[in-house]
């Protein structure tokens, strides 16, 4: 189901709690959202439409949407400085990311994989994952 997307910067400064295999639903939503959104974003964590866990989608290629459920960075190389915006906030703002990052983390159906990630996609998923924290960028 499409979901609003939260503004609510106190909501957003929270942190997501693991998901288990309760939240499958969310998975769903969120790619609902995400392309309902998709020519004016790229991914989306699970609290940007109101669910404090550790999901997020993303899209790869405007078509192909992938899920991941308590992503962890494992490994990272390279930072550089770039500018991001957000759907949950107006303009954008200067943060650091990572050319390159190995995840571990659960696909939509809860099977373990580890991969890696590099460019556009990788700033994806970094983004998406601060989220996680309560950063918001």
């Amino acid at each position: 189901m499409i979901k609003p997307i939260v503004k609510d910067i106190l909501f957003l400064e929270q942190k997501s709690e693991p998901a288990t295999k309760d939240d499958a639903g969310v998975i769903q939503d969120l790619i609902d959202t995400l392309k309902a959104n998709i020519n004016g974003c790229v991914g989306l964590a699970a609290n940007m439409i109101g669910v404090k866990k550790r999901i997020l989608v993303f899209a790869v290629g405007g078509s192909i949407i992938v899920p991941m459920v308590n992503p962890v960075i494992i490994k990272k190389e390279n930072p550089y400085e770039t500018e991001e915006s957000c759907l949950s906030l107006t303009g954008s703002r200067k943060t650091t990311r990572y050319e390159t990052i190995e995840v571990k983390y659960l696909d939509a159906k809860f099977n373990e994989k580890q991969q890696v990630f590099k460019g556009f996609v990788a700033q994806i998923i970094q983004h998406e994952m601060d989220h996680f924290e309560g950063i918001i960028i």
